[in-house]
């Protein structure tokens, strides 16, 4: 075996180990998914606060984001890693505690510590793209994006089969067993070798200079619509199929369906962009999104809700990937730590913004209206790359066709 082929060997092991540690700490939410809204109006006096947890998490999501960036920049994406996990370790718990003392504001503190945990754990996409040759970035990250399917694929029954455990005290199990997910995933940040901190440079660009290149605009713009659309759509549901009459296991069911479909098609995501491009994949990710608003608006039968957050989750992965792999052209080695903050402070502030009008919107004009209420976004998103493309603007060098 030649010395490249050692390297390569070891660089596709690191990434398969990304790949495994993204997956555990997205079961966590995945099952939030399912829970929070549910929980949230069983504890809370007001229906329209019944997915304040959820904001409250991806509030936290946005507000780690630049503390992330300042514990990767010094201490190495291991450190930070590591740290996310004890913070989501802590959330789990303080979860548990508010479920077992029916207390609402407990319960939505430990939605700020799941929400850091997981806003830290946003950072596995971009340790592999610093992990991967260039040619290979796209793959990588597409890849540990896909990473989720695998909590997509057992959080939700986790949840079928542990809400009920401690009775009366729903989803008091829950909690318990995915407070166990943490510590395996610190066992696998064991050994990890990642590349170091990048050095700091003699002369630092601003950030808002970084911010006017084309490619972050577009990256973060796609960002913007294909969480924020995704996370209104998908908070309410499971909301919705309660005053339908479905069962916690049919709703979670829905939602195994959605987040599946967000992260299974991360195995493909990465050729489709190699081949086609990054604009054609953005764009058709919001035309599936598009779709997912129409077979919303079809029905609420069970396969009505399952079709359309599958459709759903689909579109989310196209725009999201497609942003992820764009962002990662828009900087150079030594801009990586404050781009990737500035990218995820907006995406994740945007998507707290979506869960906070989730339940409002839901509550006060109904779930047709909330559909239709994605829509504007896509529209915006595919006007700045139509308008980009008619000036000849390229979105960026080495990933625009």
């Amino acid at each position: 075996m030649t010395q490249d082929d050692a390297q390569e060997k070891q660089m596709k092991a690191t990434i398969w180990r990304l790949f495994f540690c993204q997956a555990l700490m997205n079961a966590t939410m995945v099952g939030q998914a399912a829970m929070g809204a549910l929980i949230g109006h069983s504890l809370s006096a007001d229906p329209a606060l019944a997915t304040l947890p959820m904001a409250v998490q991806m509030t936290a999501v946005m507000a780690a984001s630049i503390p992330a960036s300042i514990i990767f920049g010094r201490y190495g994406r291991r450190a930070g890693f590591m740290l996310g996990a004890i913070v989501s370790l802590a959330g789990s718990l303080t979860f548990a505690l508010g479920v077992w003392q029916q207390d609402f504001l407990i319960y939505c503190l430990g939605s700020v510590l799941a929400g850091a945990g997981f806003g830290i754990a946003q950072h596995y996409r971009f340790a592999a793209a610093e992990a991967a040759t260039p040619a290979y970035r796209p793959r990588a990250i597409a890849l540990v994006m896909a990473g989720p399917v695998l909590a997509a694929a057992f959080g939700p029954e986790i949840v079928k089969h542990t809400h009920q455990v401690f009775m009366p005290y729903i989803f008091l199990g829950t909690y318990l067993v995915l407070a166990l997910l943490p510590v395996i995933c610190m066992v696998l940040l064991t050994g990890l070798t990642l590349p170091p901190p990048p050095p700091r440079a003699a002369v630092t660009t601003p950030v808002t200079e970084i911010m006017r290149r084309p490619a972050f605009v577009t990256a973060v713009v796609a960002g913007m619509v294909a969480y924020g659309t995704m996370n209104l759509a998908m908070t309410a549901t499971p909301l919705e199929m309660l005053f339908c009459g479905f069962s916690v296991g049919a709703s979670a069911t829905v939602i195994q369906a959605h987040a599946i479909a967000m992260y299974a098609p991360g195995f493909a995501t990465g050729h489709l962009i190699t081949r086609f491009g990054v604009r054609p994949v953005i764009v058709a990710g919001a035309v599936l999104t598009a779709v997912s608003v129409a077979v919303a608006l079809m029905g609420e039968t069970f396969w009505h809700f399952a079709i359309g957050l599958a459709i759903l989750g689909v579109g989310w992965n196209f725009m999201f990937v497609g942003a992820t792999s764009l962002l990662a052209t828009a900087y150079a080695p030594h801009e990586r730590v404050r781009a990737q903050a500035a990218n995820d402070f907006i995406v994740f502030g945007t998507v707290a913004c979506t869960a906070f009008l989730s339940g409002y919107v839901h509550a006060r004009f109904g779930w047709s209206l909330l559909n239709l209420t994605l829509l504007p976004p896509l529209v915006a998103a595919l006007a700045l790359l139509a308008w980009q493309k008619s000036r000849g603007v390229n979105a960026s060098p080495a990933a625009a066709r």
